[in-house]
């Protein structure tokens, strides 16, 4: 008996109240309680209550809220399907290094990184290797660069960014195959 097939729905966080080089970690603005509000509207017509799992930050944590306080779940943190790790830079050096790793492939951007930088290429691992473990369907709200780490596994790419996934946009990849495989991409920017 093969292993059992789980679906995995990716959620982009909503539209954040700052960029990534005002704030380390900013909520949503109005706009994307809006968008919020309306992937819950989506989820919701699930057949069945799954499992909330959430990063740690709160862009995406409260983007889960309003699905969680529709199925009264809590949501869980999952670290391992956070942002891709900072390296050691100021906001707006960051901003600059973000832009051009999405342009790169995961190669250059481990060679590239700048010294004290964490190991892109373990994060990559950790997080391939999290979403292939879910037992079970769930939805996961996570970041721009980690849904492209899951697509790039399903599609076999080592480019960093292979889909440009609009605020809120739901991914859908299923595993238990002993790999990710891409099911439908959510809306694109």
């Amino acid at each position: 008996m093969g292993a059992q097939l789980a679906t995995l729905y990716l959620v982009r966080h909503a539209k954040p109240a700052s960029t990534s080089g005002d704030s380390v970690d900013p909520g949503l603005d109005e706009t994307g309680r809006t968008q919020a509000v309306r992937a819950a509207d989506e989820l919701k017509k699930l057949p069945n209550r799954l499992p909330v799992y959430t990063s740690p930050l709160r862009r995406c944590r409260e983007t889960a809220q309003p699905l969680a306080e529709i199925w009264g779940v809590q949501p869980i943190v999952f670290p391992e399907i956070g942002e891709i790790p900072s390296p050691p830079l100021s906001l707006s050096e960051r901003q600059q290094w973000l832009r051009d790793a999405m342009a790169s492939d995961w190669a250059n951007l481990q060679a590239s990184a700048p010294a004290g930088s964490p190991d892109y290429d373990g994060w990559r691992r950790t997080l391939i290797d999290s979403l292939s473990a879910m037992a079970g369907d769930a939805v996961i709200f996570s970041h721009f660069v980690a849904i492209n780490t899951a697509i790039g596994a399903a599609k076999g790419s080592e480019q960093v960014i292979t889909f440009k996934p609009d605020h809120a946009s739901i991914t859908l990849i299923d595993t238990g195959t002993g790999q990710l495989v891409l099911k439908s991409l959510g809306r694109e920017v």
